[in-house]
């Protein structure tokens, strides 16, 4: 063989040989992402943290189509219902300063209610864990254009005018939004001020959050992804103005980023603003004496909350959003000290991700071992 075919043959070999690049969590999470996630589209911010360490944080797409402006971290999505934890600690703050019981009837608060009877029966910790019975009476299709608009209290007025329940309260569980809305009200009535900044002030701040904000109807139009959904192969802007319901904020007017929930999820490990019994509490589910639903229960307040189970066998405690364009989760896995989070301004299967994403840390040793690892 001449020199230069033997020069050849080491080549390819050496090129045939070369070791493939080590895959990591990171890199095949970040695959994953970058595969579904296109550059020029509308996208997603994603993050998960280990203790206290971020080991993945990352941004896919455009926030706004019209600027380019790039998804980061640091982007404020709309969070959809993951707002509602919020509301939920803000009610159990004043439940803790013993300025309201989660026993407390809805007559307390809202006296008009059409039907006393109805307001007698249903507690504060019933809209808690949508177990109240109370029937949605909002004519969101029918008066589409007035719902562009209505804030907390427009959405809650209608439930007022309830003449009949579901269920009765505990019995079952029935997803409800104006009951969070409601729950604002509560919390305005309470603490005197705009429920907003009560929750920002108790909540936020002392967890770090300083660029979260919660709207009170229209939402910053700078420093934030903007909700868009496809049709007939087009994005269209679909958030404040086209979305009804999107006014209303109890039930989904946070706007944050990964990395400040990252922060956030942090500040309830460590108790930052409220006590280690009451955060527990918040990430138990709630058993009602009269449950009678199909189900067992599977709500704190306001947190999903899945037992072990395979296979993976590790607790979550989670809550989802989805409101105009915008998609979100947050799960933790408190035991294992895991968070991974995601925000996205276009329609996407959160479930998906979520399960993907848990299968990697399986397969990386996260959830049966101690693991510093990437």
């Amino acid at each position: 063989m001449s020199r230069f075919l033997l020069l050849f043959a080491v080549a390819i070999c050496l090129g045939a040989c070369k070791e493939a690049p080590q895959l990591t969590f990171t890199s095949e999470l970040g695959a994953l992402y970058n595969d579904e996630l296109p550059a020029d589209e509308p996208g997603g911010a994603v993050l998960v943290m280990k203790g206290d360490s971020i080991l993945f944080s990352n941004g896919y797409g455009l926030a706004d189509l019209e600027t380019g402006e790039p998804i980061t971290p640091n982007t404020l999505f709309n969070t959809g219902s993951v707002s509602k934890t919020f509301t939920a600690y803000g009610i159990l703050k004043l439940r803790d300063e013993g300025a309201l019981s989660l026993e407390d009837s809805l007559g307390k608060y809202f006296p008009d209610f059409d039907n006393p009877e109805i307001a007698a029966k249903v507690k504060i910790k019933h809209l808690l864990t949508h177990s109240s019975g109370l029937p949605d009476l909002r004519k969101t299709e029918e008066d589409s254009v007035f719902y562009l608009t209505a804030k907390d209290r427009e959405n809650w007025e209608p439930i007022k005018r309830a003449q009949a329940l579901n269920f009765e309260p505990g019995e079952k569980y029935q997803y409800s939004n104006p009951a969070f809305n409601g729950l604002a009200l509560i919390i305005e009535q309470v603490s005197g001020s705009k429920w907003q900044d009560y929750v920002r002030q108790e909540i936020m701040l002392p967890a770090d959050m300083e660029n979260s904000t919660i709207t009170d109807g229209p939402y910053p139009q700078e420093g934030v992804a903007h909700g868009y959904v496809k049709e007939d192969g087009r994005y269209r802007e679909y958030d404040y103005g086209e979305y009804p319901t999107f006014a209303a904020a109890g039930n989904g007017g946070v706007w944050s980023s990964v990395n400040e929930l990252a922060k956030y999820e942090l500040a309830i490990r460590q108790n930052t603003f409220l006590n280690e019994a009451t955060i527990a509490e918040s990430r138990t589910v709630y058993e009602p004496e009269n449950w009678a639903d199909s189900l067992p229960p599977f709500l704190g307040f306001s947190w999903f909350v899945e037992p072990p189970a395979p296979p993976l066998n590790v607790r979550r405690v989670f809550h989802t959003g989805s409101q105009g364009g915008f998609r979100a989760f947050h799960l933790s896995i408190p035991e294992k000290e895991i968070l991974y989070v995601a925000l996205f301004n276009r329609p996407v299967n959160r479930e998906a991700f979520m399960e993907k994403g848990l299968e990697l840390m399986a397969k990386y040793g996260w959830l049966d071992r101690p693991d510093s690892g990437n």
